[in-house]
C-alpha cells in the first residue's frame, strides 16, 4: 500500500537533512518505494499495510536514531491526502499557498478547537475549521507574519502538527497517482 508521511522540523531551524540520506535510511526500515516530495519531509513510499500510527512512531524513531532529529510524523494513505483536501472548507476561496492543512497525530478536541478560535480573536484575520486528524487554516495575510503559530496551536490542542499548503498537497496527491499508474 502507498503512503505518505509529512515529517515536521526537517530543513527548518538548523534541522538540516539531506533527502537521499533520508530515503537510504527509510530503505533500511523496510520502507519501500521511498521517495521524497520537496525538501522538506514529505515521502511518498509502499508497505505493507499497518497503522498509519505505528508507521508513523517507526519513521519518527529512525529520523531520531539516525540524524538525531525529533521530528512529529504522521502517515496518511492517498484516499486519506485526498479526503483532507477535498474536506478543507478554505481550498477553492483562499490562495493555494496560504491556504494550510495541519496534520495531527489526532482528531483535534472540539472543545480544544473552540479554545484556540477564542484565544486567537483580534489576532490576525485567520480562519480555522477542525477536520479529519487536522487543522484547516486560511493564512488570509500569510504565514510568515501570522501570530497563529504552531506553539500557539499547539499550546491549544494539546497536540504538535505539522503543516502543508494546499498547492504542495496537490503536488503530493499527482505524483502517488503518477506512481500508482505507472505500476498498472
Amino acid at each position: 500500500m502507498r503512503y505518505v508521511a509529512f515529517l515536521g522540523s526537517i530543513n527548518v531551524g538548523g534541522n538540516r537533512l539531506l533527502m537521499e540520506d533520508l530515503r537510504s535510511a527509510l530503505r533500511y526500515g523496510d520502507f519501500a518505494d521511498v521517495e521524497t516530495v520537496v525538501a522538506s519531509g514529505n515521502v511518498l513510499f509502499t508497505h505493507d499495510e499497518a497503522p498509519s500510527e505505528g508507521l508513523a512512531e517507526k519513521m519518527a524513531w529512525i529520523v531520531k536514531d539516525e540524524f538525531d532529529i525529533d521530528s512529529m510524523v504522521t502517515v496518511r494513505t492517498r484516499d486519506e491526502l485526498a479526503a483532507t483536501i477535498a474536506e478543507n472548507p478554505f481550498a477553492g476561496d483562499g490562495a493555494e499557498n496560504l491556504v494550510h492543512t495541519l496534520f495531527l497525530p489526532d482528531d483535534p478536541g472540539e472543545h480544544q478547537v473552540k479554545s484556540l478560535q477564542i484565544d486567537h480573536e483580534g489576532r490576525g484575520n485567520e480562519r480555522m475549521a477542525a477536520g479529519a486528524k487536522c487543522l484547516h487554516i486560511d493564512y488570509a495575510d500569510g504565514v510568515g507574519s501570522s501570530k497563529l503559530t504552531g506553539e500557539f496551536i499547539a499550546r491549544r490542542l494539546g497536540m504538535d502538527g505539522t503543516a502543508r499548503n494546499i498547492r504542495s498537497m496537490k503536488r503530493i496527491l499527482a505524483k502517488m497517482d503518477e506512481l500508482d499508474a505507472g505500476e498498472s
